[in-house]
């Protein structure tokens, strides 16, 4: 059974130890058309990416989570597993008034069970209860499972930016993709 609540200041870093790792071998393709924008799914070579590898070389030592913690504008739901950590997402009030989807990630070992949808499920519940209009996330075009599963949950893709990531690699192929869902 699968238990989704808020961070806590006694749940520690345990929310930390996802293993984020996962297989990329497709990639969408997108292009736009009359205002529409719209992809193809192409393989490439595979690999393994980590986003916590990156986050590692960025993060410092003062980062600190306690500011998620019984705010109104900010927060961090964890599943769990018994009492191990399988997933995580961390929301915000954006500038715009939508909630960002700062981060989410399920755990290597138990994907596929819908914990990334529930997470998902919890965030639009968080942003209604907020009174804002929507949720947004970027995510990449080398992240074809979980466009499938934002594409599964609502969301479209509100615009794409194919420079963003080049700034951490100069042949970065890697396009970042903006997506919404809109609350009527």
């Amino acid at each position: 059974m699968i238990d989704i609540r808020r961070l806590t200041m006694d749940d520690g870093d345990t929310w930390k130890d996802i293993d984020d790792r996962f297989t990329v071998n497709s990639a969408l393709l997108l292009s736009m058309k009359d205002g529409e924008i719209s992809y193809t799914v192409q393989e490439i070579p595979s690999y393994v990416k980590s986003y916590a590898e990156v986050s590692a070389k960025e993060a410092t030592e003062e980062e600190d989570m306690a500011d998620y913690i019984d705010h109104a504008d900010k927060t961090l739901y964890v599943a769990y597993a018994g009492n191990q950590a399988v997933g995580r997402i961390i929301l915000k009030r954006n500038w715009n008034r939508y909630a960002l989807i700062e981060d989410i990630a399920v755990d290597a070992n138990h994907r596929g069970g819908g914990i990334g949808r529930r997470l998902v499920e919890q965030a639009i519940q968080w942003a209604k209860d907020g009174g804002m209009p929507g949720i947004m996330l970027e995510t990449q075009n080398h992240n074809v499972r979980a466009c499938r599963l934002y594409e599964s949950c609502g969301f479209i893709i509100g615009g794409f930016d194919t420079r963003v990531y080049r700034g951490l690699h100069k042949d970065s192929t890697e396009v970042a993709i903006y997506w919404y869902l809109i609350f009527h």
